[in-house]
């Protein structure tokens, strides 16, 4: 079933204690989507860009299955560029530069033949172009998740909520869902979020791992213990890619596969803090995606008999 993207596709330059890149491809979309095309056998990319993005980065999109007639060329305009610099521990970071350019004025125009899509994933955007995505559908998808930070909840709340009440999932980290909530407990955070309208939650916590919460239901995936991680942008992006991919790739919806999605999406993530940008998901073979999922399900999976009381 065809899933549509819609996000930002964009130059990011990366500084980490482990290296420094000049602009590279980034943008919410472009991890999505790649993540994305692994799974799902059609993925349709709405996302705007500058005549400077090149076009041999275009036709790779292409090459991966990825459908870009949703994806606008603004002509004599400038692509979204973000620049940000790492800390040592990774788990937070500096921006350096915010360019918005042609993302600042973005239209999510729907070309028709997309019109028959029954998964949509909203990337990171002003809950306004989340909300214009949503409204062009003539029909409802079958699913619809939305990914948004922090920065929308601080000059956004009420659209934000608005376009919230619209989805049936919603994908942010454990800081943005405590300030959203105004909970510490992930657990209250969670019943207070969904309270708001999303039917399910996933709350990602980078290299701790993610939680699924529906209504009174939790599952927890780990973050897989790797040797070397390089550069952490993206990995949001790239788990909602997997997660959404595989469900769409599945059609099935139910609570149980989620927690399927949630693996393969963290084993997405998983490949993508190996190399700077969207490097490491450009080449990725089925064989290493195999290997990623069994690894993470040997990590947690183990038999135990409790032990009986004999006195």
């Amino acid at each position: 079933m065809s899933l549509i993207v819609v996000g930002s596709v964009a130059f990011d330059a990366i500084e980490t204690p482990f290296g420094k890149t000049d602009k590279i491809v980034g943008g919410a979309a472009s991890y999505i989507g790649l993540a994305a095309s692994y799974f799902a056998k059609s993925t349709k990319l709405i996302a705007v860009v500058g005549d400077d993005f090149p076009k041999e980065d275009i036709e790779n999109f292409e090459s991966h299955g990825i459908d870009t007639e949703g994806l606008q060329i603004k002509e004599g305009e400038k692509s979204f560029f973000w620049s940000g610099k790492y800390h040592m521990n990774m788990n937070t970071r500096d921006t350096v530069t915010t360019e918005l350019n042609v993302l600042e004025n973005f239209d999510p125009i729907i070309p028709e033949s997309y019109q028959d899509c029954q998964f949509l994933m909203l990337g990171n955007l002003s809950p306004q172009v989340q909300k214009q995505a949503i409204e062009r559908l003539v029909n409802r998808p079958k699913l619809i998740v939305m990914d948004t930070m922090n920065f929308w909840m601080d000059i956004a709340l009420d659209e934000l909520k608005e376009a919230m009440s619209m989805v049936d999932i919603l994908t942010i980290n454990d800081e943005e869902a405590r300030q959203l909530s105004g909970e510490y407990s992930l657990v209250k955070a969670a019943k207070k979020i969904q309270a708001m309208g999303p039917t399910y939650l996933a709350i990602k916590k980078g290299e701790h791992g993610a939680l699924l919460f529906n209504h009174n239901s939790v599952f927890f995936a780990p973050a897989l213990p790797l040797e070397d991680v390089f550069d952490p942008t993206g990995a949001g992006d790239a788990f909602a890619g997997g997660f959404i991919g595989y469900l769409a790739k599945t059609r099935d919806i139910s609570f149980d596969n989620m927690k399927r999605a949630v693996i393969f999406g963290s084993a997405m993530a998983s490949f993508t803090v190996e190399k700077f940008g969207t490097e490491r998901l450009v080449n990725l073979t089925q064989k290493e995606i195999d290997e990623r999922v069994q690894e993470f399900i040997d990590l947690v999976q183990f038999d135990i008999a409790l032990i009986e009381d004999t006195i």
